[in-house]
């Protein structure tokens, strides 16, 4: 798959989320009825009105279900942008083509990307699939989430949470959210969400992002993969998109 198409993939799952989500996915059967009827390839929040079953990591993937009349000009910007109106701009940084394949390769792409948003990187972690990396503020507070393609470096904020509920960097950043579940309760939330799926999965400690959570799913006491909660709604947006997990780099 080429670079062009994952960012064209990434900014399309914007795109196809911004109409349904731009207050997060609200406990609803309105909200459950509107997840139905989204794109089949697109990632999708859930909680126990809105999770829609079907959609997985191999969905995400499939780049070609986009469909036609989605080219890669949304993405040839030279500033490197998302695109017009898309968060401002300045939300994707295009690599060199060289193969991203450590850890500290990562944090370097990384690296050059927080200085964009005057932030730090904080820990980095390799899956299957992507790196990614938690950037922070400079008091040290979290602030996004972003991944590196080990393909070619490209570099960008995270599609999901990090794009649609992140209050401050993400595609709807300025908005006025309250925050009505404190750390412990999201933890309690994602519990609940992998136990009704089944799951033997357990949910680690909350990380607060401006507007949600993100908590790291275990087995066995090992990371397993990654799940948001939303801060106002109690969503849950499971990360379909990483792999299987490989290694942690921490600051």
């Amino acid at each position: 798959m080429s670079s062009t198409s994952r960012r064209t993939a990434a900014a399309l799952a914007a795109l196809a989320l911004a109409g349904t989500l731009a207050a997060g996915c609200a406990a609803s059967d309105s909200t459950s009825r509107a997840a139905s009827s989204r794109a089949a390839a697109a990632p999708s929040p859930s909680s126990s009105d809105c999770w829609r079953s079907g959609t997985s990591g191999d969905d995400w993937n499939d780049w070609d279900s986009w469909g036609p009349g989605m080219g890669p000009g949304m993405m040839d910007r030279d500033d490197c942008s998302w695109g017009p109106g898309m968060m401002g701009g300045h939300y994707w940084q295009r690599g060199d083509g060289t193969p991203v394949k450590t850890l500290d390769q990562a944090r370097q792409r990384a690296d050059a990307f927080a200085d964009r948003l005057d932030l730090h990187v904080g820990e980095v972690m390799q899956f299957s699939k992507n790196f990614y990396a938690e950037l922070e503020t400079p008091s040290g507070r979290l602030a996004t989430e972003i991944l590196v393609d080990p393909a070619d470096g490209d570099t960008g904020i995270e599609y999901g949470p990090a794009m649609m509920w992140n209050t401050d960097y993400g595609m709807h950043h300025g908005g006025q959210t309250q925050t009505r579940i404190s750390p412990d309760q999201a933890q309690n939330r994602a519990q609940q969400w992998l136990r009704d799926r089944g799951s033997n999965l357990s949910a680690d400690e909350a990380e607060a992002f401006p507007g949600y959570y993100t908590l790291r799913t275990l087995r066995s006491g090992k990371i397993n993969g990654m799940l948001s909660v939303n801060a106002s709604t109690g969503a849950v947006w499971d990360h379909t998109w990483h792999g299987t997990y490989t290694a942690t780099s921490e600051h």
